[in-house]
């Protein structure tokens, strides 16, 4: 089957106010709600790729939707309605310029810092003698600054606390629930017979209460292994069978480029859209249990656009 994507969106609702085009979602801020998009572009390394990847944007909101639903009694979050595959409505946050990244396996960043002889990783302190996708006595949480442009950058509690980022009262709630989350999704990929090793979450304020916004446990914010298997492959020191994007991540470093100065992004073949496309829809149906059902994409913009509409005209 053919399937068709959406790369960038140019709606204009009845009601709009403003819009902010992230890496991979277009925010659109529609009367007192926010409308989140999720296109098919991809980022790695803090960069967009050239291609999108078909239905990746259904994949991340319906995945996010599901965990949302399913974390609620743990923390509210912004989640209103999804009346599109790709689209989530909700609450209109005053979002935290954190990232709070949570770790339970040495992996990515975290290993490839460890690699180069850091043990010390936003003020956490690592145990020795880690060796790659080991196991943490506890998971820790390694936060990141927000930044507008360009990468986000390692912070610790204490440059947060020292630069009043936030209070020590919401940094303690933020704490409470980033490990609480991560403890549920852990649980929930279990049952699926795969291991959460690390995740990212985004806060915002409404009411003066934290609220989880954005979205969770999804291949763009989490990286998933197959828990069957797992303790061999360490043993064995072979890599682990995992389901995220870091695949993409490492196609890009095989290909030269890893985001920085000077580096010429690579071409994209067709055959690799491809490939991530069915990646995508293996990480949704093992994280949630469910068959990936694809929408009509044959006019996906059209879609969107009225199904939004649709949606507000039921809230007037």
């Amino acid at each position: 089957m053919l399937f068709r994507s959406i790369r960038d969106t140019h709606f204009q609702f009845p009601g709009q106010q403003g819009i902010y085009n992230g890496k991979v979602r277009d925010v659109y801020f529609v009367k007192d709600k926010l409308v989140s998009i999720a296109s098919d572009r991809i980022s790695a390394f803090d960069h967009i790729l050239p291609k999108p990847i078909p239905c990746k944007g259904q994949v991340l909101n319906q995945i996010a939707a599901y965990f949302l639903a399913a974390t609620k009694d743990i923390c509210p979050n912004w989640l209103e309605a999804t009346p599109d595959p790709n689209v989530s409505v909700g609450i209109k946050c005053e979002p935290i310029r954190l990232e709070m990244v949570v770790r339970g396996y040495l992996a990515g960043h975290a290993a490839r810092e460890y690699k180069a002889g850091k043990r010390i990783l936003c003020g956490v302190v690592l145990p020795e003698g880690m060796k790659e996708n080991d196991k943490f006595p506890t998971p820790i949480i390694t936060p990141a600054t927000k930044a507008e442009e360009g990468h986000d950058e390692d912070i610790s509690k204490e440059e947060i606390l020292k630069r009043n980022i936030v209070s020590p009262e919401t940094w303690a709630t933020l704490e409470k629930y980033a490990l609480g989350l991560f403890a549920r999704g852990t649980e929930m990929a279990l049952k699926q017979g795969l291991i959460l090793v690390d995740t990212k979450y985004e806060f915002g304020i409404h009411n003066n209460e934290v609220y989880l916004i954005d979205e969770i446990h999804t291949p763009d914010s989490s990286r998933y292994f197959y828990a069957e298997g797992y303790a061999d492959r360490q043993a064995k020191g072979e890599p682990q069978q995992q389901l995220s994007k870091e695949f993409v991540r490492e196609w890009l470093m095989e290909q030269g480029f890893q985001g920085k100065d000077n580096q010429q992004m690579p071409f994209m073949p067709d055959e690799f859209v491809n490939v991530i496309t069915a990646r995508y829809i293996e990480l949704y149906e093992r994280v949630t249990g469910k068959t990936f059902v694809p929408a009509n994409t044959n006019n996906i913009t059209q879609r969107i656009e009225d199904n939004v509409k649709q949606y507000f005209a039921t809230l007037a």
